[in-house]
């Protein structure tokens, strides 16, 4: 084949990269301004829904409702063992691993030490323990003043993790919570 005949068939190519690349623009410009309002308002709810890992039986949904003061964390968990639980936001929203490690460590944007959810310097997904009484039931209702949904400390994607273990609220990084008994990832939330 000639160099001539070369840079047309490049030339023809590069022309269709850049038609691809225009076309692929115009269907994302069309789609941006297709989305319903409500997703292009700020968000004011998000929801986790866990699910066990591999060996375990701790389910449930957690809520997380933007509120004065900060994002209001409401928990309704079953089947978990009996006591006290390490309960972590952590930074990937991925529970694809039989035993939740791929969801990653604790989500530290600020790169804080580990300590409680009353604590000023904490991870941001420094959230304390649960307690499960009796029969496996564990509720939660508080609000935290470190969350957000949007911003550096955004939790939206980020994965939320039950331990084996109690948070001692002071062993760094982890607060010694164990294993990963629970996983699930924080999404938007219909209103």
């Amino acid at each position: 084949m000639k160099l001539n005949s070369c840079r047309g068939i490049l030339a023809v190519i590069a022309a269709g990269v850049w038609i691809t690349n225009a076309c692929a623009q115009h269907e994302h410009n069309a789609q941006t301004q297709s989305m319903p309002k409500t997703e292009m308002m700020s968000i004011h709810k998000a929801v986790a829904v866990l699910t066990p890992t591999q060996g375990n039986t701790a389910s449930g949904v957690v809520t997380f409702t933007k509120v004065d003061g900060g994002v209001r964390v409401s928990a309704n968990l079953m089947n978990v063992p009996v006591g006290d639980h390490g309960f972590h936001i952590h930074e990937f929203g991925d529970c694809s691993s039989a035993d939740g490690v791929a969801a990653g460590g604790h989500f530290n944007p600020t790169k804080m030490d580990h300590a409680g959810p009353t604590a000023e310097k904490r991870h941001v997904g420094d959230l304390g323990n649960v307690t499960a009484n009796a029969e496996g039931k564990v509720q939660l209702d508080y609000v935290d003043q470190h969350l957000a949904f949007a911003g550096p400390n955004s939790i939206l994607g980020r994965g939320l993790i039950l331990h084996a273990q109690p948070d001692d609220l002071k062993t760094q990084p982890t607060g010694a919570a164990g294993a990963r008994i629970a996983c699930g990832v924080i999404g938007i939330a219909k209103e």
